[in-house]
């Protein structure tokens, strides 16, 4: 059983950064790959980014590639999201997600989910 607890959320202006983390409970940290989801009003739960149980492989979403930045941390069981040049759109309550198997866009791969974290970017 994993359990993970995100932080870091908050309110900043468009063009601001926040660091959003992860923390995840258990010993086999390692063996998970990780995600980030967001779900802003009115919208459906989409991919943001993720990244391989070694570090070694991301993925990112379109709208966000090149302004985010994926990072864990398999000593201190914790997966980071690094949110650079936010944007209104960016606005949405952002979950941390693991599960055994490749990177994928799709949620239903991904058995255990944080509570999620608001992200809230004014113009």
């Amino acid at each position: 059983q994993v359990q993970l607890v995100e932080s870091g959320g908050g309110s900043v202006q468009a063009g601001g950064s926040l660091r959003l983390s992860c923390a995840a409970s258990g010993r086999t940290f390692s063996a998970y790959t990780m995600a980030w989801f967001r779900r802003a009003p009115g919208k459906a739960r989409e991919f943001v980014a993720g990244i391989s149980g070694s570090g070694g492989s991301t993925v990112y979403a379109d709208a966000v590639k090149a302004r985010f930045t994926i990072s864990r941390d398999n000593a201190k069981n914790t997966v980071d999201l690094h949110l650079n040049n936010l944007k209104p759109d960016d606005t949405a309550v952002y979950y941390c997600a693991g599960g055994r198997g490749i990177i994928t866009s799709e949620y239903g791969p991904y058995t255990y989910w944080g509570q999620g974290t608001q992200v809230t970017v004014s113009s």
